[in-house]
């Protein structure tokens, strides 16, 4: 980039769902040049024979800083707990990173240490910018490290934003595919295990929920813990956020998300009910709000694809502010 060319950026875990999908988006990408891909587990195999359909033509190698070569940013793909040093590791070479762990969500150690691990890196969660551009565009124009959303908290906060100064109480029901879970879980489960069947998981110990709390809070919201339940669909991608919101005050909702998403280009605010196929393989999130009469409450449906919206693509959004260029650059 120095020299006026295109910035050069690496994914590091391009093995992973997420990472393989990021490095799909970023090869295509008008602005970026992808010159590297890592992984451990794959070094010496090509992107494109472990994910065909991604072509990819790079070959995977095992990570060393040193052997990185010149990189203007990174994608960080790994696991919580083993992020973390390697952007504090690129951090310290200034190589702008998006890391798509848990690691930098959490402004709290002492919150993220109850969810997770212990912190390898707590000096850094202050520079930090969470990853979602329609709450922080600005920011992360001037980021150095970004910490990507998680993909359930992509869609709830998207989807009560526009409410969370006026949550009184919310309760998240939440469907997924089975990648929200990663390639390793995904490989060691067998079809037939999700196939015809819908099951609850992470029942009151998900480690999504404190950061949906951080989130709203930041909004508005006081005082509010949401109820936050995930379900396994037989679907390989997609999510589908069910929220119903108890409110303090009569507001016009209709009026509150208009107002606010009008000029997104990546948020849809829909007539009927969205489904997971609407957004499939996009960065959109699809978002129907209604006022239930009956009840007294606001019922909120969000849908995204939870490794596009809810992960890669929002990365590369993300890197898209980082260098200047219009956001919607490679994932419209």
């Amino acid at each position: 980039m120095a020299d006026g060319g295109a910035p050069t950026v690496a994914v590091l875990g391009a093995s992973g769902f997420a990472g393989a999908l990021a490095a799909r988006l970023l090869w295509r990408h008008p602005h970026f040049e992808l010159v590297a891909v890592t992984s451990r587990s794959d070094a010496g195999r090509r992107l494109d024979d472990l994910y065909p359909h991604h072509r990819v033509p790079l070959v995977l190698d095992a990570y060393e800083i040193d052997e990185l070569g010149p990189v203007d940013a990174a994608v960080v793909a790994y696991p919580h707990g083993a992020a973390a040093p390697t952007v504090a590791e690129l951090h310290e070479r200034g190589i702008r990173v998006v890391d798509l762990s848990a690691d930098f969500r959490l402004r709290d150690v002492a919150v993220y240490e109850e969810w997770y691990v212990e912190h390898p890196a707590p000096q850094l969660i202050e520079r930090a910018v969470y990853g979602l551009p329609e709450l922080h565009r600005d920011r992360l124009r001037d980021a150095a490290i970004v910490a990507g959303p998680g993909c359930f908290p992509t869609a709830a906060i998207l989807g009560l934003a526009p409410i969370a100064p006026y949550l009184a109480d919310v309760v998240i029901d939440a469907k997924t595919g089975v990648s929200g879970a990663g390639r390793a879980a995904t490989e060691k489960t067998h079809f037939v295990s999700v196939a015809e069947n819908v099951k609850p998981y992470g029942i009151g110990r998900h480690r999504h929920a404190p950061e949906i709390d951080q989130e709203l809070a930041a909004l508005g919201a006081r005082g509010v813990t949401a109820t936050f339940t995930p379900h396994l669909l037989p679907l390989d991608q997609g999510e589908l956020l069910s929220c119903y919101a108890t409110l303090t005050e009569d507001v016009d909702v209709r009026a509150l998300y208009r107002e606010r998403y009008e000029d997104e280009p990546f948020v849809e605010l829909v007539d009927a009910p969205p489904g997971v196929r609407d957004v499939r393989e996009t960065n959109f999130c699809r978002i129907l709000v209604h006022p239930d009469e009956r009840t007294g409450k606001v019922f909120v449906f969000s849908a995204i694809d939870n490794l596009w919206k809810g992960t890669a693509s929002q990365a590369v959004q993300c890197l898209n502010l980082m260098f200047g260029f219009d956001e919607t650059a490679g994932i419209r």
